[in-house]
This record gives structure tokens, sequence and C-alpha cells, in this order.
């Protein structure tokens, strides 16, 4: 089931994905439209990280056709922006926020882009990135002294500096705590305002507060509206009970009568 919500960019029509012989996703049918933000869940396994794959064009399906922007993924990859679920670093390699947020220019066009050459623009579209995801006053601070929350903020930030199309989030929330998790939410509802939103997640509490469907994957793909999901679907996804946290809710450790 699929809603339409403005112009199409991005669409599976019969798609079939399997390593060796062990099939991942099966007849998968789908649309993403305009302005969508949609949290894609589903048990380890199902499928999810070749879903994002597929989207990407690290993968090509074994059939069917997955279109982006009217396109083949290979060609408008630069408009796609990717926050991987495990950031890898060296915590003694010296990098400013600033300067993580700039790699994401990287392997554009031109002499500059091939070297990596820094232009005043490059600078400039860091500069903004950093502003949306509201982290520009530490620019110049280690990459390695924020917290686990601040650091996902720089990473969505590294993905925006291209000013991306559709944006692909794989568990932005994991390893964040609570305060966290709640500005991160705020700033992902901002900006789904200016561009499409797809992003993985195991909390279906947070995906219930923030995005306007849901993408259930575990090998075949339904599509949901957020108010549709039940105890029973998330029972029939996971295999079994999953209890949702409630994000609407503010409460301190101990009030048992809020849990």
């Amino acid at each position: 089931m699929d809603i339409a919500g403005g112009k199409e960019v991005l669409s599976f029509r019969d798609v079939y994905f399997s390593y060796n012989s062990g099939v991942v996703l099966e007849n998968v049918n789908l649309a993403v439209y305009e302005g969508d933000l949609i949290s894609v869940v589903g048990p380890n396994g199902g499928g999810k990280t070749t879903f994002l794959k597929l989207i990407l064009g690290l993968l090509k399906p074994v059939k069917g056709e997955v279109s982006v922007l009217g396109d083949t993924p290979e060609k408008v990859r630069r408009q796609i922006g990717y926050v991987p679920q495990f950031i890898l670093f060296d915590p003694q390699f010296p990098a400013t926020v600033l300067d993580i947020v700039l790699m994401g220019r990287l392997g554009g066009t031109g002499l500059s882009g091939f070297f990596g050459w820094r232009k005043r623009s490059d600078y400039d579209a860091a500069t903004k990135a950093l502003k949306q995801v509201e982290m520009d006053t530490l620019r110049d601070r280690p990459f390695t002294r924020l917290s686990g929350g601040q650091r996902q903020r720089v990473m969505i930030a590294r993905a925006l500096v291209t000013q991306p199309t559709i944006l692909l989030l794989d568990e932005p929330t994991a390893n964040i705590d609570a305060p966290g998790e709640v500005k991160l939410m705020e700033i992902i509802r901002k900006l789904s305002t200016g561009m499409t939103i797809i992003m993985v997640s195991h909390d279906l509490g947070f995906a219930a507060d923030v995005v306007k469907r849901v993408i259930c994957i575990n090998r075949r793909v339904h599509v949901h509206p957020t108010a549709e999901i039940t105890d029973e679907m998330i029972t029939n996804i996971y295999g079994t009970d999953v209890r949702l946290i409630r994000h609407d809710l503010l409460f301190n450790c101990g009030q048992a009568e809020n849990d």
C-alpha cells in the first residue's frame, strides 16, 4: 500500500535480491514521494541494509528495477545523502567538526573535487549544513570531544553538505542518550520539510512519533501509514513481542507510575 504525496522520487518494481542461494528481498514493490519521512523497520537479517544499498546503487537487484529520481541509482548517487549506522574513526586523528563535514565534498567534479582542494563554496556549504543540525558553534571542536548525539549530528551534516534530495539514515538513534535522541528527532523533523528522508530504526516509539509512513521489511516489504501499526503487526514483523517506548512522556528515573 502506497499513499501518493507528490512527485515520485524512488520506486522498486518487482525487485528480488539474493546472496548466493538465499533470498533476502522478494517481490518488492513500493514508491516513495517527495517530502516523505519514512521509517524502515524489521528484524536483523530481514533485508533493511540490503534495501538501503539497492537505493544507493551499491547492489543491483537479481530481478526487477530500482529507480531513484527517475534514473538509475548510480547516476544520481550525489543526490543521495547517507549516514551509516556505525562511525569508525581514529581517536588520535586531529580532525575538527568542520574537517569531518568537509569530507562530504570529496569526489566532486573538476580538478578540485578529484584532488580534494577546498573552495570557498565548500566552506559555505559546510557552514550551512552545520547550522541545519545546530552544530555550527562547535565547528572548530575536535570530533573526538563530542558526545554520541553530537557526533551523529555532525555525520548528518556531512551527508547534507552536497545538498541531497534524499537522505538515508541507518539507525540514527543508536547509542544516543534520551536528551540527544529528542534533539535529533527535532532536527530530523525540520530537515524533512526540505527533502525526502528514509531511516532505519528499531525504535518503533521513535518512528511512530516522527514519521508519516513505515516500511516493514522481512524478506517481503509492506508499507503502512504510522496510524496502522498495531501490536499484532509488530509481532508478525519481528516474530516476538516488542516493547514500545513513549517519547511524549517526560519522567525521572524511579517514577514507576510513568513506566
